[in-house]
């Protein structure tokens, strides 16, 4: 029998399932109990990571490149650099690549950086607010000086107009600035080059800008297309050379109709959230990972494994990766000296 007051609401949510779930591999600043993931997973698991894990998280980066094999439990491998995964080594994945593998699902490294939702633009733009905070012409904040192609770009688009540099690598602007968001915030254009090209691979470069209304100046993804609008920034993948693309950039600055109709554009295509950001998705994937019975490939057994024939792949992904870093690295320190 009540007494008065109010009944409490009845809570008709199924209870959180329990997975165990653990990190492995992370790059620095990886805040295992903080991440898109958990943020992802949690209203809809209880991750418990402090027992013996049934399910790996990792990826292969840095010094920790390795630690996942320390685990003979299903292995879900993720990645933000240019690498595939090793089907050999992992039991379902995330990679930035358009593969097609029943157990791979693509999610791009912007996806982790950005709620895709905020870069859905309005009906009307309001461009005269959006020009009215922007001081400079072009902003280029960049420590890693490997990339040929991005160094080469910076050079040429400075002999039109001068490029402010705010990063470690051709800094102009008496030191590294603080917040990377706010110093773009106030530049027409970005100077966005990945660290390589390759197709699907699409990092946080072409999202920051974007997040702070400033036009990518974009290299990397020849795929960008598919999931953003290519008609609302400027693309390299849409030039026969690096000089038409600078010509292009010099267009649209000089232009302020073309300016203002660049600004008009969705940033994403078809101005909607592209599938592989879709949350609902990605957590649909995770919930088939975590119900659907898969024997974990560590503990297979067969004549590559005995013969450990499965860490080839790998071990020849390494070499290659390492092989591409230094001639980079040649090539810059060439185009530098020349």
């Amino acid at each position: 029998m009540t007494t008065g007051g109010t009944t409490p609401p009845v809570d008709l949510r199924p209870p959180a399932r329990t997975v165990r779930l653990r990190f492995v591999g992370f790059w620095d600043g990886f805040d295992p109990r903080d991440n898109f993931f958990t943020r992802l997973l949690e209203p809809h698991w209880r991750i418990d990571q402090d027992a013996d894990p049934d399910f790996i998280l990792y990826t292969t980066v840095g010094a920790r490149r390795r630690d996942f094999l320390a685990y003979d439990c299903t292995r879900i491998f993720f990645t933000g650099e240019n690498v595939g995964p090793d089907w050999l080594a992992c039991d379902w994945a995330f990679t930035f690549r358009h593969d097609p593998h029943p157990r791979h699902r693509r999610l791009p490294l912007w996806v982790l950086y950005a709620d895709a939702a905020t870069l859905v633009k309005p009906a009307v733009v309001d461009v005269g607010r959006i020009l009215e905070a922007k001081d400079r012409f072009c902003g280029f904040v960049v420590s890693n000086p490997l990339c040929r192609t991005r160094n080469d770009f910076f050079h040429r688009l400075s002999r039109y107009r001068r490029v402010d540099s705010g990063g470690k690598l051709f800094n102009n602007v008496g030191g590294r600035v603080a917040d990377k968001r706010a110093f773009l915030a106030g530049c027409r254009f970005t100077i966005a080059f990945e660290n390589e090209s390759s197709p699907g691979y699409t990092t946080e470069k072409v999202v920051e800008p974007m997040l702070v209304d400033s036009i990518p100046i974009y290299w990397g993804d020849p795929l960008v297309g598919r999931d953003f609008d290519t008609t609302g920034f400027l693309s390299a993948h849409d030039s026969p050379s690096l000089d038409d693309l600078v010509e292009r950039v010099v267009a649209v600055d000089r232009d302020p109709d073309l300016l203002a109709r660049v600004l008009a554009r969705p940033w994403l295509r078809g101005n909607r959230v592209p599938e592989c950001a879709d949350s609902g998705a990605i957590l649909a994937r995770f919930d088939r990972i975590f119900t659907e019975p898969v024997e974990p490939v560590a503990r297979r057994r067969g004549v590559a494994r005995a013969l450990r024939l499965h860490r080839l792949p790998a071990a020849l992904a390494s070499l290659s990766h390492r092989l591409r870093r230094q001639w980079r690295k040649r090539a810059a320190r060439r185009s530098w000296e020349g």
